[in-house]
This record gives C-alpha cells, sequence and structure tokens, in this order.
C-alpha cells in the first residue's frame, strides 16, 4: 500500500523532539483518532489457555494446536491465521520440549525477522511510520543495554537459528533489538494484566509527554488511541510512554534511561502534582531534607527491586508471605516520614495488594485496593487507566464479597472512565456492564 496517512493527522517535524504526529482537525474527549492493527505480535507464555493466541480474545473454551500441545485457539480460522507466525515457534517447542524460553522480546523478534521476509510493501501498520525507521539509540546504550541485547541474540540463535535460516547478521539483529526495545509496546487488559508483546509503528510516531491527550488501549491485537484532552487543529499530539504515578525526577530517570530524552512537558516544568505525591507524615519534628532524600532513595531500591525481579510470578508462586512481608516491612520503615498517600507507600501497597490477591486473601486485597484507589484519582491524570483498572478490582472484590452496593458504585467509576480510554463499544465495557446489570 502507499503511504495513505491518518485521516485528521500528518506526521511533522517537532520542535526539539524530532518526528511526530499532529491534528489537523478537532478531536473531543473520547474520540478515536485511529485504529492501528499489530505489525507483530506475541501473546505472553503465562496466559496460553487463557487467551486465543491469534486474536487474544479470553475465553475458557480454547483448544490446543495439535502439535506443540502449548499454543490455544478460538477456532480453525484462528489456528489458520496464526501458522505463518506460529509454526517456527511450534517446531521449536517440539524439538526443545521444556527446555524451550526464549524471552518474549526474542519471540516477538523472531516474529518480526519472518514477517519482514514476507512481507515487501507498506502494512496497514505503517501509515506514517515504517518500522524500519524506528529509532535504535545504539549510540545512547550503555553497557548493561549491550549485554541484554547479547544475550538476547545468542537466544535468539539457540532456539530459533534450525527453524530460520540465515538469521540476519550481528550488526542488524543489535540494532533491532534495540528498536524493539525503544519502541515495543505491551499489550494488557482492562485490568492492566500483562497480555503480551507488540510493536505498532503508527503508534509509535507519537511523542511523550507526562500530560497526554491521547491514551492507548488494545483491541484484541489492535492498539485504538482515543482523546483524553480537547485537541485542536495544529496540536500535537502526545502519548504517555511510562507510569505518571512518581514525581518529575522519577519520571525523567526513567524517561532518560529507557527511551534516552529529557522531558520537558509543561507537568515536568511546574511540578504542579509533586508537592502531593511527595506527601510528608505530619510529625511534631519534621524530618530534615537528607532524612526525606534517604527515604526516596530506599524506596527507589525497593522498587528497583520488584522491577528487576523477571520471573516475578515464579517468585510470588514460591515465596508470596515472604513478598507480602517485605511489602509490609517497607510501608512500615516508610511510613515513618511518608504520608499513607505518597506515591512510594502507594507503590508497595500495591505490590502487596497483588500479593493479597494471588493468595486469594481477598479481606486484605480490598483494604489495600481502598487505601489506593483515592490517591490514585489525584496523582494521575484524568481517565487514567491505572485509576480504572483500581476500580475495577476493587468492585469485583466488593461483589465476591457480597458487599453488593460498593461493588456497583466502584464498577460505576470504572466505566465512567473506560467509555473514554476504550470506547463505548469495546467488549471490555460490555463487560461492566454485565456485571452491573447482573446486581439489579
Amino acid at each position: 500500500m502507499k503511504n495513505e496517512g491518518i485521516e485528521g493527522t500528518e506526521r511533522f517535524v517537532s520542535p526539539e523532539r524530532g518526528r511526530g504526529l499532529r491534528a489537523l482537525r478537532h478531536f473531543s474527549v473520547g474520540e478515536l483518532l485511529f485504529s492501528c492493527p499489530a505489525y507483530s505480535y506475541v501473546l505472553t507464555v503465562n496466559e496460553r489457555g487463557a487467551h486465543c493466541e491469534h486474536c487474544f480474545t479470553r475465553r475458557e473454551d480454547l483448544f490446543k494446536c495439535g502439535k506443540c500441545k502449548q499454543a490455544y485457539y478460538c477456532n480453525v480460522e484462528c489456528q489458520r491465521g496464526d501458522w505463518p507466525m506460529h509454526k517456527l515457534e511450534c517446531m521449536a517447542m517440539c524439538a526443545y520440549g521444556e527446555n524451550w524460553c526464549p524471552s518474549e522480546t526474542v519471540r516477538l523478534v523472531a516474529r518480526i525477522i519472518m514477517k519482514q521476509r514476507v512481507t515487501t510493501e507498506r502494512t496497514l501498520s505503517e501509515k506514517v511510520l515504517l518500522l524500519k525507521e524506528f529509532e535504535s539509540h545504539l549510540d545512547k546504550m550503555d553497557s548493561e543495554k549491550d549485554e541484554i541485547v547479547q544475550a538476547d541474540i545468542a537466544a535468539l540463535h539457540h532456539f530459533y537459528s534450525k527453524h530460520i535460516s540465515d538469521l540476519p547478521d550481528e550488526q542488524t539483529l543489535i540494532e533491532l533489538f534495540a528498536q524493539v526495545n525503544c519502541n515495543g509496546f505491551t499489550i494488557e487488559d482492562e485490568e492492566l494484566s500483562h497480555l503480551g508483546s507488540a510493536v505498532f509503528p503508527d503508534v509509535a510516531l507519537m511523542n511523550h509527554s507526562c500530560s497526554p491527550n491521547v491514551i492507548v488501549t488494545y483491541k484484541g491485537t489492535a492498539a485504538e488511541v482515543r482523546a483524553v484532552q480537547e485537541i485542536n487543529p495544529g496540536e500535537e499530539i502526545f502519548n504517555s510512554y511510562i507510569d505518571l504515578l512518581y514525581p518529575t525526577e522519577d519520571r525523567k530517570e526513567r524517561l532518560l534511561e529507557s527511551y534516552f530524552f529529557t522531558c520537558q512537558c509543561t507537568e515536568c516544568t511546574t511540578k504542579s502534582k509533586d508537592k502531593a505525591k511527595m506527601e510528608i507524615r505530619k510529625l511534631s519534628l519534621p524530618p530534615e531534607p537528607e532524612e526525606i532524600q534517604s527515604m526516596v532513595r530506599y524506596a527507589k531500591n525497593i522498587i528497583e527491586e520488584f522491577r528487576r525481579a523477571k520471573h516475578y510470578k515464579n517468585i510470588l508462586h514460591i515465596f508470596p508471605s515472604e513478598l507480602l512481608e517485605m511489602c509490609e516491612l517497607s510501608q512500615e520503615k516508610m511510613g515513618a516520614i511518608f504520608g499513607d498517600t505518597n506515591v512510594y507507600m502507594l507503590h508497595m501497597m500495591y505490590q502487596a495488594m497483588g500479593v493479597c490477591l494471588y493468595m486469594q486473601d481477598w479481606d486484605g486485597a480490598m483494604s489495600y485496593g481502598e487505601k489506593i484507589v483515592q490517591p490514585y484519582s489525584v496523582h494521575y491524570p484524568a481517565y487514567s487507566l491505572n485509576v480504572a483498572s483500581m476500580y475495577l478490582k476493587l468492585g469485583r472484590l466488593y461483589l465476591g464479597l457480597e458487599r453488593k452496593t460498593q461493588g456497583v458504585k466502584a464498577l460505576k467509576k470504572a466505566l465512567a472512565i473506560m467509555e473514554v480510554a476504550h470506547g463505548k463499544e469495546h467488549h471490555y465495557v460490555a463487560e461492566v456492564k454485565r456485571e452491573i446489570e447482573e446486581q439489579k
């Protein structure tokens, strides 16, 4: 296909940001700007059996691939549709058995290589940006990132070289992995559980802001971009690349580390929410600045431990009570200085809530959710998926604990956000409406 562009928008050179996307007409809050099918995608291993490998539909009556017996599908049509991509994994999984364990990034890159071999023209995912135009930032990679890429390349050769003839040369692979690391997306469900990884070239064209005017949600394996602020003709369209809970300096560090730029958006310039996000406990003797900084460093170290736990679900499976104790001890220590609505306290409460959910401690999970949801509503931008997912989790917990009135109230609050972020016709919205209707 030719470069047809995205209706109502245009690619342009964004001041101090390189290329970007801007509006050619007015977009109202909740309006769909565009939908982008994934150029390539992969379902995460942990969701196998719960979601269709091809369309990501969540259902209970999936049937498995007859060869590898690890991939699941809605029907024969989905299996056939996925076969061009699944066949290289199917053969490898049969060959390696339980020893088949490439990372999600390696699996995604393998699929991209296969897609590039059979696709010669611009795809529907590349109306304004080609995948080969992705920034790689190779000149900015440190030794740690370089080691990760080298390990991924080694894994690609180990698991796929027998099944993909003539893999690209080393330099090409280094650049491809770097491009995917900088431009890849994680597909999530309505409660922000990780479903898989994908590349959406047109979505990747949008630049970042900590006060974004659009939000990206997913319908199956397609990304949908909707306005969460009024957007006027000539205005740049901004997405958010990161979790916006944290204060300015944290966000800047994360963006520089992962995306190699220093954010200069309005929120980073004014730091308007930092004071509320960094609430300090009211004490008779206020803590010294050095004590606060020391506690911030402690909090960041704890957060980094969780972030680096790549096999978190396995750790959770083996040591749930120890993880919960770690969360509680960190809250106790930080609580000597930080207020309950401090974002570092909220982070550990969120981790603790996740462990409680895993342990089926519904009362414990509900207790943490009740402490989290209101501060989230203050710290996050309007129509935040983080706020919606928290109300959704709380609502479902309330209903499970037979607290009908509170459950319906929480679900309605989630629904109000989801109808803007996901669109009124999304199947997640229909599911929540059905849950509310069942309580009447």
